[in-house]
């Protein structure tokens, strides 16, 4: 038996049922109904009394003019039931996303309005790499259910969100720290402390290097795994952890820059 087999598939592949899109957008079922009476945002049926649906690049479309990829990644982690993700910002392998990161690279270094802004860019892709890549690591081979990582953004919002269902940091850094017990705890270790499974050999640093660059640089983070979230800016010496509900299943990372 696959062991994808508890994945949610789409029965009408690149179309969204109503519930699905209400769970992607936040939308209620009276606005999408109304929306779809002012022709707002269209659905469609494929008989005059069947289901209502809703083509799947329409809905990535609104969510992109809404400025609202972090909705769509929030609600894709903190989905019980994984649901495969549209291409536009699905990364399945390492070599997607870093074909994808270079491309955003490239994109923001001209539009650069300065040096100082292209220094900025090149800080911000190589703080997104480390995290991009720690989730191919830190799940090969043992993904829950969807493997790769969400990766958008959005270049007027000056936003960037890369997201995964992965294990989290807790069950990652319980390898080689049995003693956490929390999801708080868990992401303190893992931005404070170099932990490696493989001594005498300097690992872990990948999240200790991404807060050394937002508070050297006019960045904002804020990271989610489990139940709990981190918020970091420029000149924090104090890391700021707060206890979250609905759970995040994996990492999620918003950057503001």
């Amino acid at each position: 038996m696959s062991r994808f087999m508890n994945i949610k598939k789409q029965s009408h592949p690149g179309l969204l049922t109503i519930s699905e899109t209400v769970e992607l957008t936040g939308l209620s079922l009276s606005t999408l109904r109304r929306w779809d009476a002012l022709g707002t945002l269209k659905s469609f049926r494929k008989s005059p009394h069947g289901n209502r649906y809703y083509h799947r690049v329409d809905i990535d479309n609104y969510l992109l003019q809404k400025q609202d990829i972090s909705t769509l990644a929030k609600q894709w982690v903190q989905n019980k039931t994984a649901v495969e993700l549209s291409e536009t910002f699905y990364c399945q392998t390492r070599d997607v996303f870093s074909v994808r990161l270079e491309r955003l690279q490239n994109e923001l270094s001209k539009a650069a309005s300065s040096q100082a802004h292209d220094d900025l860019i090149s800080v911000i892709i190589a703080m997104a790499g480390e995290i991009g890549n720690n989730s191919f690591d830190h799940n090969l081979g043992n993904w829950p259910d969807i493997p790769g990582i969400f990766f958008g953004y959005n270049s007027k919002l000056n936003q960037l969100i890369l997201a995964d269902r992965g294990r989290g940091i807790l069950t990652t850094l319980k390898q080689v720290r049995p003693m956490l017990k929390k999801d708080a705890q868990a992401l303190k270790v893992a931005f404070t402390e170099t932990i490696s499974g493989r001594a005498p050999e300097a690992r872990g640093n990948g999240l200790k290097f991404v807060r050394k660059i937002v508070t050297n640089n006019p960045i904002k983070l804020w990271f989610l795994s489990g139940s709990a979230e981190l918020h970091l800016k420029q000149g924090d010496e104090k890391l700021h952890i707060r206890e979250i509900s609905p759970t995040v299943r994996g990492c999620l990372a918003i950057i503001k820059y």
